[in-house]
């Protein structure tokens, strides 16, 4: 129940800000928070995450409502190497880096019933005479 988003042209520092906002939530939840976040990275986040929910839900017969983000892994990508030239022929460099995605979900497992516990009646000091 994975996605892999490979070499997309963002850096790993801006897609990693907005991949921190939906860690371990919910994956309707983090796809309703990526849809009104005005990030280049929300976009991009949002379609691996609604991919990694679909994989779950074709191939493993999972249903959505149940689907949390166990992790994302935002790591580097190859770096294009580009120039702007300027005066005396001499080249500033430009690095343009690239990133690399991968989403993990997985069922949240229901949450045990809570069992009633008996109250302790406080006992009464015991007097020593």
């Amino acid at each position: 129940m994975k996605a892999l988003l490979s070499n997309i042209r963002i850096s790993p520092e801006k897609a990693n800000l907005v991949a921190g906002m939906v860690r371990g939530v919910m994956v309707n939840e983090a796809l309703e928070q990526l849809s009104f976040t005005p990030k280049k990275g929300a976009k991009i986040l949002y379609k691996v995450i609604a991919s990694a929910a679909a994989n779950a839900e074709h191939n493993l017969k999972q249903n959505r409502d149940t689907l949390y983000i166990k992790e994302i892994v935002v790591s580097k990508g190859p770096t294009y190497k580009r120039g702007v030239s300027v005066s005396r022929g001499r080249v500033h460099p430009i690095l343009k880096r690239t990133a690399q995605i991968r989403v993990t979900v997985d069922v949240k497992a229901s949450a045990p019933a809570k069992t009633a516990k008996a109250k302790k009646t406080p006992s009464k000091p015991s007097s020593t005479n």
